[in-house]
């Protein structure tokens, strides 16, 4: 896995509706008796577990995120019910065999897909489910151009200048192959265009989009970045989600 982000678990938290509801869509992809075990492979702040652990009266999940402050949001909003552990999902290593992975928004930041799927049908029963989402080829692709020609201006050349950015953003012919070759079968993976108009971009941008430009930048060049993408993206600033959707049996 990339390194971990160091979200601002609160921020995100607050402002990531737009994630949660596509997060939602993808939940409402389950077909669910109530009793399974599911691993939530990048659960952030909870916001999506939830609205899982409603739908397993009886079942038992496991929320993992790389993200120290992230699981820390997700113990506060969740309580005690769901297994939650900071760990890297190429790492990843269970006692037993889940019934269910359920991811959102998190496969691109991982830029080994190979080695996370391997780990990921390790992870389930022969028969379990992968019911997934996350950036595909095409997603941000203007907040990336806007945020690319920003970093190669003065003074945010010198830290990001010729910097790809940390996304992996997989067309879904790529990422079926991939998942196959890590053992999975019925296979189906397709693009949703799903643009986004937030309703406080700047912290938009600068918590759930560009947190990783950021890190890059000394802090007092933090908003001044942020604002050079926004007026590049114009009013109202979009952002143009491209969703990957993977479903696969193990």
């Amino acid at each position: 896995m990339s390194p971990a982000r160091d979200w601002d678990a609160r921020s995100y938290d607050r402002i990531s509706g737009p994630m949660e509801a596509l997060g939602r869509e993808v939940l409402d992809r389950l077909q669910l008796r109530g009793d399974e075990t599911v691993l939530d492979a990048g659960c952030g702040t909870g916001r999506v577990t939830e609205v899982l652990l409603e739908r397993l009266p009886e079942g038992r999940v496991i929320g993992v995120d790389g993200s120290p402050e992230m699981i820390a949001a997700a113990r506060e909003r969740l309580g005690p019910r769901p297994d939650l552990r900071v760990a890297d999902l190429l790492e990843l290593e269970l006692v037993e065999p889940v019934d269910v992975v359920l991811s959102t928004a998190t496969f691109h930041w991982i830029a080994d897909h190979p080695r996370l799927f391997a780990r990921l049908h390790a992870a389930l029963r022969p028969g379990g489910a992968l019911v997934a989402q996350c950036g595909g080829v095409g997603n941000v692709a203007a907040v990336h151009a806007a945020a690319e020609a920003a970093g190669a201006e003065a003074p945010f050349a010198a830290q990001l200048g010729g910097w790809r950015g940390p996304w992996n953003f997989s067309p879904p012919d790529v990422a079926a192959v991939r998942l196959e070759e890590a053992g999975f079968r019925d296979v189906h993976a397709w693009l949703q265009e799903r643009p986004v108009v937030p309703e406080e971009p700047l912290e938009y941008l600068r918590t759930i989009v560009l947190g990783a430009h950021l890190e890059r930048l000394p802090p007092e060049l933090a908003e001044p970045f942020t604002a050079a993408v926004a007026d590049r993206l114009g009013d109202p600033v979009t952002i143009d989600y491209v969703r990957l959707n993977l479903d696969a049996v193990a």
